[in-house]
């Protein structure tokens, strides 16, 4: 059988919390399914759509999903492009089985994939499979980010994810930087 693989990621822009990049393979040719169950791109969908969304997707036996975080460390360490691209790599790698094609995107391989690869600007637009990807992204990343709330309620971080918001700018200038921002990320107090 042959394998399509969409990988895509979340919390490019964050000031704060990991980026989270997800594979997502399908057996070529079922991928329009998919669009059957609604799959878009992350953005374009609320909450509560792309949980609803996770949770069917993860009850479907023909689809078959990893992920991987970069924490700020690394983000820090490597710069959040090549962070992006590690953390997608190693989401491709840790898939059961060998992809014949993989979809990601924006306009830069993996680097170093053993793969035949392809980079599509807004292809989570485009390609069910990777508007997949961009969902269990997304999804997994939020729940992060709601769990290290607890940890850090004086951010905020369960109501803007670590997006640069005036009210995290506002408590950035108020507490500091926690452990979990980026240290490499500017920000200006309000």
């Amino acid at each position: 059988m042959k394998y399509l693989v969409g990988v895509d990621e979340a919390g490019r822009g964050p000031l704060a919390g990991p980026v989270v990049a997800a594979a997502v393979s399908v057996p070529f040719g079922s991928d329009g399914e998919l669009w059957e169950l609604g799959f878009r791109d992350s953005k374009a969908l609320s909450p509560k759509e792309r949980e609803r969304l996770f949770c069917s997707f993860c009850a479907n036996g023909f689809i078959c999903w990893k992920a991987q975080a970069a924490s700020p460390r690394v983000i820090d360490r490597m710069n959040i492009l090549r962070a992006s691209l590690w953390a997608m790599r190693k989401a491709v790698l840790a898939l059961p089985f060998e992809p014949d094609l993989v979809i990601v995107d924006g306009t830069n391989t993996i680097p170093d994939l053993p793969y035949r690869q392809k980079a599509v600007a807004k292809a989570d637009a485009s390609f069910p499979v990777v508007a997949a990807a961009s969902v269990v992204a997304k999804v997994l990343r939020d729940r992060v980010m709601v769990a290290l709330d607890n940890l850090y309620p004086q951010y905020g971080f369960a109501r803007h994810k670590g997006y640069p918001t005036a009210a995290h700018v506002k408590a950035l200038g108020e507490f500091g930087p926690s452990p979990l921002h980026r240290k490499s990320f500017t920000w200006r107090r309000p």
